[in-house]
């Protein structure tokens, strides 16, 4: 995979701009990979990094392609597909396994007509064809007292009930949320 990042189209010009004044303020800091990319995702309108980005990116720092591609395919926060609008990550450990997180999972994918092909439920990235929603599991959320634990739009919802999520995403599609 990391040869299709030197097939990647190059960023738009006014992209460029952005990821030269994003690494510009971060400098030569430790960890400054991690910032670079996260506020570029941040920036991207669907909340992901472009090859192209991580190409340029490496392009501009000195980084090998293939280490920021690592570091974009490690760490879950980092997505490299377009994601939905709105965000629902249900817990998948353990505790909120037990708990019924797996019934909120497959109510929620049934809710949104999202269904996933032959992916481990435990492992799940789904977005609706309008990219109004991405649904994804998680392992652990380190919440296991509130189990089942549920973010939507990067608020943890903690004791969530089938009821009150339909409900919620329910909102969101209608466009009362937040």
């Amino acid at each position: 995979m990391v040869s299709s990042l030197v097939k990647a189209q190059p960023a738009p010009p006014e992209d460029k701009d952005f990821i030269d004044r994003v690494i510009g303020d971060q400098g030569n800091r430790p960890g400054a990979l991690l910032g670079i990319l996260e506020k570029l995702q941040d920036h991207n309108r669907h909340k992901y990094l472009p090859m192209e980005t991580l190409q340029y990116v490496a392009s501009r720092t000195g980084v090998p392609q293939s280490q920021v591609y690592s570091v974009a395919t490690f760490y879950a926060l980092f997505n490299l597909d377009p994601q939905g609008t709105h965000t629902v990550a249900i817990c998948r450990g353990t505790a909120c396994h037990t708990r019924g997180s797996r019934a909120l999972l497959e109510r929620v994918k049934l809710q949104l007509g999202l269904q996933d092909v032959g992916e481990n439920a435990d492992k799940l990235v789904l977005t609706t064809p309008d990219r109004n929603f991405t649904v994804r599991t998680v392992a652990c959320f380190g919440q296991c007292a509130l189990a089942p634990v549920v973010e939507i739009d990067h608020a943890i919802r903690g004791h969530v009930k089938e009821q009150a999520l339909i409900r919620e995403v329910e909102s969101l599609r209608k466009g009362r949320g937040r």
